[in-house]
């Protein structure tokens, strides 16, 4: 019997190095609550990195680092997925120019070694396969994006 063949979740012919920006989506795998506890304080509720989160957040900020026309505008770790808004400034530079592709597997390649070095059992991966990508189109797009990542933790105390 065959298997059946895996959906495509990329726009097909997009050129991902191009200058834009994208809001990603990266969860963990078997959507584990590790990241993050979302605090619900005076204020607005907020999330408090675990050991893991901390990881991510160090490598999140390494992203521009390691790609130098590339920016993270704006994140969210919440306990079991991350948000983010990645600009891509200038294409063309690099060999090959990063892709968000590219981008993203250094960050779960990163992100798993160091996690796994501070866990007590070793899994496989730490992150889900694959992660959602969302081609930001314009001013208002964006602000949608930015307004999402902001109320997330949020939607994640008022759900439960």
């Amino acid at each position: 019997m065959a298997l059946p063949e895996r959906r495509k979740i990329r726009l097909i012919n997009y050129d991902y190095s191009s200058v834009g920006a994208y809001f990603i989506t990266l969860c963990t795998k078997n959507k584990e609550q590790n990241l993050s506890r979302i605090i619900v304080g005076d204020g607005l509720p907020v999330p408090k990195n675990t050991v893991y989160g901390d990881v991510v957040e160090t490598y999140i900020n390494e992203i521009k680092n390691k790609y130098p026309t590339v920016s993270v505008d704006k994140y969210v770790i919440m306990p079991n997925h991350i948000h983010m808004i990645i600009a891509i400034s200038q294409s063309g530079t690099g060999d090959p120019s990063p892709t968000i592709s590219t981008i993203m597997g250094w960050f779960k390649y990163q992100t798993t070694k160091e996690i796994n070095n501070k866990r007590s059992s070793l899994s496989e991966t730490f992150w889900q396969r694959s992660y959602f990508d969302h081609i930001i189109r314009g001013n208002q797009d964006y602000e949608e994006q930015w307004r999402y990542i902001d109320e997330n933790p949020a939607r994640w105390v008022y759900k439960s």
